[in-house]
């Protein structure tokens, strides 16, 4: 069992291959739990589709539309919740009554949150004309737009080198505080989960084996698989 609370960042961390991605899938919708429930804002998400639970979750790999600009990539989200699919048709879409306000509405949107995370001036470039760090940030952008009720973000870091990874963890703990939304990060790498998070979750094997602040998972672990992965170098036994 593991419960957020209203604001709070929660780095899911463990070795590759012990269910942390599998998590996140299950809470976006994407997978199906073979057991248990999932309450957000203490309704039963368990039966509630992927499209409907108003989650928000960053991949590892960005997944961003390669056709796409930056731009319309961050508004894909906004389009799809506010346009009906006939408003969305290229040639129909902009004779139907009021889609060019929805359309400007949205375009005033993420401009706006371009310029948050100061990627404004790239909201005409395509993935494959931006680096690691500009691609990291317009899925961050694309996921932050639509104010979710909770943000997932699978190792959304691990494509970028060293420097810029030690900044960019700055700027999405920055990114939460401001959007005080729910955030279960996972990541395999230690020193990162300590330094962002309210609160660290060691799952190994598949079982959650400790739920505590950065302090006492490296001064208390509750079980020696946790002082084994967290400590570097490792523990001697």
């Amino acid at each position: 069992s593991l419960d957020a609370e209203a604001g709070e960042f929660i780095a899911l961390v463990g070795p590759s291959g012990c269910g942390k991605s599998t998590l996140l899938r299950i809470l976006a919708g994407l997978d199906h739990a073979d057991s248990g429930e999932i309450f957000v804002g203490g309704k039963d998400m368990s039966a509630v589709a992927a499209a409907d639970r108003n989650i928000a979750m960053v991949f590892q790999s960005y997944a961003l539309y390669p056709h796409l600009t930056a731009g319309q990539n961050i508004a894909v989200p906004l389009a799809m919740k506010r346009l009906s699919r006939t408003q969305r048709l290229p040639l129909v879409g902009s004779a139907l009554p009021g889609q060019k306000e929805i359309r400007a509405g949205i375009s005033r949107d993420v401009r706006e949150m371009a310029t948050v995370l100061k990627i404004d001036h790239l909201l005409d470039r395509k993935p494959g004309q931006m680096s690691g760090g500009q691609r990291q940030r317009v899925a961050l952008a694309r996921a932050m737009v639509r104010h979710p009720s909770i943000f997932l973000m699978d190792e959304p870091l691990s494509n970028l080198d060293a420097n810029l990874r030690v900044h960019a963890r700055g700027e999405i703990v920055e990114l939460h505080r401001r959007a005080g939304v729910p955030t279960l990060y996972v990541t395999h790498d230690q020193a990162e989960a300590l330094s962002m998070a309210d609160r660290v979750a060691v799952m190994i094997g598949g079982n959650l084996l400790q739920l505590a602040a950065p302090e006492a998972i490296y001064n208390d672990p509750a079980h020696i698989e946790v002082a084994r992965f967290v400590g570097q170098p490792r523990i001697n036994i």
